[in-house]
């Protein structure tokens, strides 16, 4: 058994731990609160963008722009959208164990794709795993995310499969439902496919929904043109918001359950120091006996 001054000493330490963790959780939960607002209203953007391209497709034809023309995958750019830093759970992991088991399935080798990584520990992953990169530097994820940070990026991957270098874009990022659950999605943003269906809210919603006649001003060609580049953009910002409210949620969530672990360990260590303490009390008042006895 070890000495109570050790096992003084492990109760300090885990209690200093705990603190830190307690207040980690108290942040994450704070930011949770920001992020998961900022993410609700902004996913109304992206589902009516949608619907206006489905809208203009359905209504002509005729309708053609280079980011709706499929073509065969030869070369595949993947956007994994991580974190930064650490002491997030499975967030991080959880990306990169889906987006390994995609690449298994559907990849001879890694020569017929490139990963662009959004987030420090993707950049990490990336080149650990000896991928070829769209990004050369680091795209940092900050809490307070702005559409500049990701605009460079955003320019260079959509350059490149307007002149034919890349063949497809997917993303992988954490789709956020509640604080509770995070789920793992990879989805197709260039070529931009027709039929993109709209999740209703309700059922009241979807009775209610009626087929409206628009006049497209000044074509629809024009619109179409402007329209397109701006839903991918406006898409993959969405994502990395999604992906931001999903890393609040997990590290609140892991920092609530190491409080919790860390006060399961103190309790148990608290139990080990008294039974020390009693032994240790035990064997001296041995000695002062058998000592008396003796003099007797």
């Amino acid at each position: 058994m070890a000495s109570m001054r050790e096992i003084k000493s492990r109760i300090t330490a885990t209690k200093k731990t705990a603190q830190i963790t307690k207040a980690m959780h108290m942040v994450s939960a704070s930011k949770l609160k920001k992020a998961e607002g900022i993410i609700k209203s902004y996913r109304p953007l992206i589902y009516k963008l949608r619907e206006m391209i489905d809208n203009l497709l359905d209504s002509d034809d005729a309708l053609s722009h280079p980011m709706l023309v499929e073509r065969e995958k030869q070369v595949v750019c993947y956007v994994l959208v991580t974190s930064d830093k650490g002491l997030a759970g499975p967030y991080n992991s959880s990306v990169f164990k889906a987006f390994t088991a995609f690449v298994k399935e559907n990849h001879q080798s890694n020569d017929e794709f490139l990963v662009a990584t959004i987030g420090y520990k993707a950049y990490s992953f990336a080149k650990r795993m000896n991928y070829k990169t769209l990004n050369d530097d680091i795209i940092n994820v900050r809490d307070d995310i702005q559409f500049i940070d990701f605009k460079t990026v955003i320019d260079k991957f959509t350059n490149d499969f307007l002149n034919g270098n890349i063949d497809s874009i997917v993303v992988f990022y954490n789709h956020f439902v509640n604080t509770i659950t995070q789920i793992v999605e990879h989805q197709q943003i260039l070529p931009i496919t027709n039929g993109h269906i709209k999740v209703k809210e309700n059922k009241e919603e979807e009775e209610n929904d009626l087929k409206l006649i628009y006049n497209f001003e000044p074509s629809p060609q024009v619109i179409i043109d402007n329209l397109l580049p701006m839903y991918v953009e406006n898409t993959l910002y969405g994502m990395i918001l999604e992906a931001k409210a999903s890393e609040h949620a997990s590290r609140m969530t892991a920092m609530k359950s190491a409080t919790d672990n860390a006060e399961d360990v103190i309790h148990t260590l608290q139990l080990h120091y008294n039974r020390a303490r009693q032994a240790a009390i035990t064997i001296e008042l041995t000695d002062i006996i058998g000592g008396a006895n003796a003099v007797n």
